[in-house]
């Protein structure tokens, strides 16, 4: 018979097994594990023609083709480069960048910092932050201009030269007064073929605008629904979204009745447009967006802020549901580094939402993350921290294709710390 000391030994040898796989349970289930993901940077920036410093993320094409925006680099007209727009293809052998256009500063823009959009007719449209009108310093300071909105068409002839320079077409130069200036975020277009966006500052408060761009005879006529001045709002930071009603969206990264931002909608009412103020943003409920918005099937909104939350600095992700001509706010996730989210949020078919942090992580370069419903609650999930070498610092929107890939940019990181096109695949 075994002795009472050898039978308690063994228990407490099973105890401690159970216990140690119990623990190696939990940790497997912990909501910040990171998946299995394979990260891939499919173009480092030198600062030369394929541009420097992306900051406005990408859009994909129906052949999968990705375009984007370096807001430095290019031609030398302006210190660290003026900006270019980009397209990278994938050839079957490696995705390969292609320059599309170098801006010059005056008059055609300089520092492109929102993201790019398709027209009705085909055409790339977007936006410089300065350049454009000469001898303008109301917006930078600096006399570099108040921005421009471009378009860009494929050469009309075959090109048989290894870098085939798109042709620009200027719509508009802002100039720092009433028109607004410093367009960055998104832009997006009605069902009229107007293109709707925000100016950071200027306009008739000083505090930026909602800047709409109607077609008329080959020409394009600039007007401005909507000023902000302060308690509604000051310096819209991520443009616009709009819905299939026509109704605008968008946040402010300052202004509203704490001083720390706003989420907007703005309705038409006859030949004008009236604010709704759907959130005001208090510090633990968030502070300071700066990316734009996500609008589901049900008119639900998705969006996230780069500080306050309940984590303190690192800002939040956030949704706001309408009830009953009112809506209603859920925190989804706050984070706890020194700087959250910069850019959009995109959602998968399953209703996953995807996004990236500007800091965080381990290596405090910025992550990679997803964001999964369960239950009333949301999960949050690690998928990617950068560490320099692959990137660092993204701030610009994702995009998703159809087989559950991820593709982005980094501001910096990369072998000439001058930013990276990345692809992260399950």
């Amino acid at each position: 018979m075994r002795s009472s000391c050898c039978i308690t030994t063994a228990v407490r040898s099973l105890l401690t097994l159970f216990v140690a796989a119990m623990l190696f349970t939990t940790l497997l289930l912990e909501p910040h594990s990171v998946q299995a993901q394979t990260l891939t940077v499919l173009h480092n920036f030198t600062g030369g023609q394929d541009g420097a410093g992306p900051r406005a993320g990408l859009m994909m094409d129906a052949a999968g083709n990705l375009y984007g925006t370096a807001s430095t680099g290019g031609s030398s007209n302006c210190e660290g480069g003026c900006g270019t727009v980009f397209r990278l293809s994938n050839r079957g052998s490696g995705w390969t960048l292609a320059p599309l256009y170098n801006f010059t500063g005056m008059p055609d823009g300089q520092y492109p910092a929102g993201k790019l959009s398709f027209g009705p007719n085909g055409a790339l449209f977007g936006t410089t932050s300065y350049g454009g009108v000469t001898n303008q310093n109301q917006c930078s300071g600096s006399g570099t201009g108040c921005g421009t909105i471009f378009s860009l068409r494929p050469p009309a002839t075959f090109c048989r030269t290894a870098i085939c320079f798109w042709t620009e077409q200027q719509l508009y130069q802002f100039t720092g007064n009433d028109d607004g200036g410093t367009p960055n975020g998104d832009i997006a277009f009605d069902s009229a073929g107007d293109l709707f966006g925000a100016g950071y500052n200027a306009g008739f408060f000083g505090d930026g605008v909602v800047w709409e761009l109607t077609p008329s005879g080959g020409s394009w006529t600039e007007s401005v629904p909507y000023y902000f001045s302060g308690s509604d709002g000051v310096n819209p930071a991520s443009g616009v979204t709009l819905d299939s009603s026509g109704n605008i969206y968008g946040t402010t990264r300052f202004g509203g009745m704490y001083g720390l931002g706003i989420v907007f909608q703005l309705t038409r009412s006859g030949s004008s447009w009236l604010e709704n103020i759907l959130q005001n943003f208090n510090g633990p409920n968030g502070a300071q967006p700066l990316g734009g918005l996500l609008l589901d099937a049900s008119g639900n909104i998705y969006g996230t802020t780069n500080r306050g939350g309940a984590g303190g600095l690192g800002g939040q992700a956030f949704e706001l549901m309408p009830s009953g001509g009112s809506w209603t706010d859920s925190i989804l996730y706050s984070f706890t580094g020194e700087s959250g989210p910069g850019g959009d949020l995109v959602m998968d078919s399953a209703g996953n939402l995807y996004g990236t942090t500007i800091q965080e992580g381990a290596n405090n370069d910025g992550t990679i993350f997803k964001l999964t419903p369960s239950g009333g609650s949301w999960i949050y999930t690690s998928l990617h921290d950068f560490n320099g070498q692959d990137g660092a610092q993204p701030r610009g929107s994702i995009v998703l294709d159809a087989n559950g890939n991820l593709f982005g940019t980094t501001t910096g990181g990369g072998p000439h710390n001058q930013g990276v096109v990345w692809e992260l695949t399950p």
